[in-house]
């Protein structure tokens, strides 16, 4: 199973056109959606629904505008995956994610807008897409890959998008 993860799109109706025309073609080719918060608009869950199934959770922007959980726990491909949007400070990040979540195989979160793929010995793995559209101080776009895969540890990797990107694919 492969699932497109997303997050800090932070666009809206009339900004939707913003979103990199590789991030669409990717969920065209994705089994499901993963969008680590950060929405703004349901728009843009619809959009990314047309192509996949889509999950999502609340980012600290979407409140007020969205009504989503806070966290989101999923059996994919007999993979435990949690999603929550801001996994705190970078210190201490794996500890915490590991006892926030201790039957995880794989933790998405966002917030940060900083891609992140990491393991920490026999933790979950860390996911963090970056943002597709606000790359903040961040070289490129990005989103993630995360492929999944009964009895197979998770693994996931950083894909550039936008006008930025360079076509290569990062860890």
């Amino acid at each position: 199973m492969r699932a497109l993860v997303v997050a800090d799109t932070h666009l809206t109706p009339a900004t939707l056109d913003r979103m990199p025309s590789e991030v669409w073609a990717l969920a065209a080719e994705a089994d499901v959606v993963l969008h680590a918060g950060d929405v703004l608009d349901q728009a843009v869950l619809d959009a990314l629904a047309a192509h996949a199934p889509v999950h999502a959770v609340q980012g600290n922007n979407d409140e007020g505008r969205l009504a989503l959980p806070g966290v989101v726990t999923l059996d994919l491909a007999g993979t435990t995956v949690a999603m929550v949007h801001d996994s705190g400070p970078t210190a201490g990040r794996h500890r915490r994610m590991a006892r926030l979540f201790p039957t995880a195989d794989v933790v998405v979160f966002g917030h940060s807008h900083a891609p992140l793929v990491e393991r920490d010995g026999d933790g979950p793995l860390l996911v963090n897409p970056g943002s597709p559209t606000h790359r903040r101080r961040r070289p490129v776009h990005t989103v993630a890959w995360l492929d999944l895969a009964p009895g197979e540890p998770p693994t996931a990797e950083i894909v550039e998008v936008g006008p930025l990107a360079g076509g290569a694919r990062t860890q």
